[in-house]
């Protein structure tokens, strides 16, 4: 329902920008009494609004087009319908454009069409040309660009969100396993402990059984005894065995600190330790301090191998704490990617004996350290232990989609005002080129004016002429048109004096002829006022 109703907006839409784009040609074009304008420029609007939607390229190849007519011009008239047509459409075609390179082909074959026109006909030239350009520069790609720049935003704006989500669901997942692998973990050592706990019950109720001096309920309830215990034992097995991730062991979370320190020092580490005994802990808090420096030497011997490691582990009747810092790696981590779920699993397994974990760069270095109490129940899981868990994930292949779509939308901005800066720059730098030249090579000496004699003919003195005319004329001065000069043959045509161009009254020669003879030359300026 909402997809049909955006679609009638969109017809809607292009009907109303149609129609006022016409009626714009219909009022400019009243202005010339050549009729083509007017109906070049409605086929030319109706084309382009028709393809816009399925075939955007062509819309826009028909709207840049409308610029070699600025070339040719109307009659000395600027078509002021050709410039709002080109940033209307221009713009509207780069919400829907993908494909860059086919308005890139669109463009330069616009341009290099439009060389030959302005050379070729009457009226025209590079200075023209150089028109063209201009206006397209900014009436054309640069609306195109902005539009272009729109859509990509948009598309970040609809999708970054998803994209966020699903970085989020991903970080959420990753840390979910990583808790449910500690507490499979913590369950399998359950399992261990209980179970010895429930077989030494068994043996001990099998010689109650057959000790003497029991009558035979004594014997029957022992016997039972070590039934019950025997069948509680394979129930646990049974339970751990289904908490059990399939994935290979992981070595089991017991175990003397010393000697795991001793066994992280003879593999390499630089250790200065102080362990004390655990002995007088919970069973579970023993576990869990054994787990957390057995997480922290693996992650230093990954991460920041060669680095100084000091390990401390001080125990009270109160409470255990287990304290690691290590400098910073001289050489770097090792090779790989970190799977990040360490930590997420200690502070799972810390929060269950009522303890807190925190993990973090230092000063040249990183520390762990983690309090466990002793006669504490579990801790309840909030949303900021949540959340810095999926920190401690990092990025998603969601994220790193959401920042590529971020890069180019960057990307297409500076896109947006760089290109048509450039080609500003590259018009202005050509056609100030340009007019140098034509400046230049457009000068008729004095000396050779001097030398020009009424009733001449032009071939007798054509070696004095320079190659070019002068198109850069004063705008003021210039004398009436000597009689016979509007007649077929006649012509006058336009020479510099060799006045600088930085001059800002301009100066120049003109010489009529008539059937190939000077009948009149005359030197005019604007400061002749």
């Amino acid at each position: 329902m909402k997809e049909a109703a955006r679609r009638v907006r969109g017809v809607v839409l292009d009907v109303v920008v149609w129609l006022l784009l016409s009626l714009l040609v219909v009022i400019d074009a009243s202005n010339n009494p050549n009729r083509w304008e007017l109906f070049g420029g409605l086929v030319a609007v109706t084309v382009a609004s028709a393809t816009l939607r399925r075939y955007p390229t062509v819309s826009l190849a028909v709207t840049m087009s409308t610029a070699v007519l600025i070339a040719v011009g109307w009659g000395g008239r600027v078509a002021v319908w050709e410039v709002f047509f080109m940033l209307t459409m221009a713009y509207r075609a780069g919400l829907r454009t993908t494909r860059v390179w086919r308005v890139g082909v669109t463009c330069g074959a616009i341009v290099l069409a439009g060389l030959p026109v302005a050379l070729v006909l009457p009226h025209t030239g590079l200075e023209a040309w150089a028109g063209m350009l201009g206006v397209m520069a900014f009436a054309a790609v640069t609306p195109w660009l902005l539009g272009r720049f729109v859509r990509t935003r948009g598309a970040l704006s609809r999708t970054g969100w998803r994209l966020a989500a699903e970085m989020e669901n991903r970080q959420r997942l990753v840390a979910d396993q990583a808790r449910l692998r500690e507490r499979a973990r913590i369950a399998s050592d359950m399992h261990d402990s209980l179970g010895h706990e429930l077989s030494l019950i068994a043996v001990r109720a099998a010689a109650l059984e057959v000790a003497g001096g029991l009558d035979e309920p004594q014997r029957t309830a022992a016997g039972e005894l070590r039934e019950s215990a025997a069948t509680a034992t394979e129930r646990l097995r049974e339970i751990i065995g289904v908490l059990r991730e399939d994935a290979a062991p992981v070595e089991p979370v017991q175990g003397d600190l010393g000697e795991l320190v001793d066994r992280a020092r003879a593999s390499g580490l630089l250790i200065q330790s102080q362990v004390d005994d655990v002995v007088a802990a919970p069973p579970m808090v023993a576990r869990a301090a054994y787990r957390v420096l057995q997480e922290a030497l693996t992650n230093v011997a990954k991460h920041a191998p060669g680095a100084a490691v000091t390990v401390r582990v001080l125990s009270s009747a109160d409470a255990t704490e287990v304290r690691v810092l290590n400098a910073a790696a001289p050489a770097g981590p090792l090779p790989g990617k970190s799977g990040r779920r360490g930590l997420i699993g200690l502070r799972e397994r810390v929060r269950l004996v009522g303890g807190t974990l925190q993990a973090g760069p230092r000063a040249r270095g990183y520390e762990l350290v983690a309090k466990l109490p002793h006669d504490a129940a579990p801790v309840e899981e909030t949303a900021e232990s949540r959340d810095a868990d999926e920190a401690v994930v990092g990025p998603s292949n969601s994220a790193r989609e959401l920042e590529l779509a971020r890069r180019d939308v960057r990307r297409s901005l500076v896109q947006a005002i760089v290109i048509p800066v450039l080609m500003f720059g590259v018009v202005l730098g050509g056609g100030g080129l340009v007019f140098l030249v034509q400046w230049n090579e457009s000068v008729l000496p004095a000396s050779a004016y001097e030398q020009l004699r009424i009733g001449a003919a032009r071939e007798s003195f054509a070696g004095l002429l320079p190659a070019r005319q002068r198109i850069a004329l004063p705008v003021t001065g210039e004398p009436p048109v000597p009689p016979g000069s509007g007649a077929p043959g006649a012509n006058c045509e336009y020479y510099g004096t060799g006045r600088s161009w930085t001059n800002d009254d301009y100066a120049a020669y003109r010489l009529c002829f008539v059937n190939g003879r000077l009948v009149a030359k005359d030197y005019y300026s604007e400061d002749r006022r």
